[in-house]
């Protein structure tokens, strides 16, 4: 289904009082123009962390120019940026990440490696793991909002005290040496699910 034609349902929905605005997902920088060429859109919830950082060549910058705003999901990385993940972890039959490549072998153990490092910035930060990687998604700009979960209310607590965190210039470029763009192993999902996403074409 064309962009515009699903856009253009929705503007319908919006004239007749039944929508107020129009969000998307995980779509590229391309679509988002066309959808924007029909009505004007609200946000993106797309995926944006310090392991996946795709948006920033092409996406982050046309939805900038639109006026659009960012959620961004899997700012831990399913766990992975936690700093809690341990990977003799038992998942259950269906968890998503039996099947992710960050989670599997020499991935895992390379990504845990950048874990490591987050870690000691974090720590000279007087800061978790989470928090640090949290506070540096929220301060890629005030158009960015960090979508946070947790199974746990100690973990939400943890979470919501990356608000608190002020990162300095030089505590962002300790963070971006600690976890360069680029260097997590392993792609964000399974090849044959980017394959039919329109974020990464």
């Amino acid at each position: 289904m064309p962009i515009e034609e699903t856009v253009g349902a929705i503007k319908e929905m919006i004239e007749a009082g039944l929508v107020r605005h129009i969000g998307l997902s995980e779509v590229g920088a391309d679509s988002l123009r066309r959808a924007a060429a029909v009505h004007p859109i609200s946000d993106l919830q797309i995926e944006y962390s310090l392991l996946s950082r795709g948006i920033e060549a092409q996406i982050l910058p046309t939805a900038r120019e639109l006026g659009i705003g960012i959620t961004a999901y899997g700012v831990l990385s399913r766990g992975l940026l936690s700093g809690h993940w341990n990977p003799d972890r038992q998942l259950t039959e269906y968890d998503f990440r039996n099947f992710s490549p960050r989670f599997q072998g020499d991935n895992l153990e390379a990504n845990l490696k950048l874990v490591e490092a987050l870690r000691e910035v974090a720590a000279d930060l007087d800061a978790t793991v989470a928090q640090a990687a949290i506070a540096w998604v929220a301060s890629r700009g005030e158009d960015i909002v960090p979508l946070v979960g947790a199974r746990r209310r100690e973990r939400l607590s943890e979470s919501l005290g990356a608000a608190s965190l002020t990162l300095s210039p030089d505590a962002l470029a300790r963070i971006e040496e600690a976890v360069p763009a680029g260097a997590a192993a392993g792609g964000r999902y399974a090849d044959f699910l980017l394959q039919g996403m329109d974020s990464e074409k």
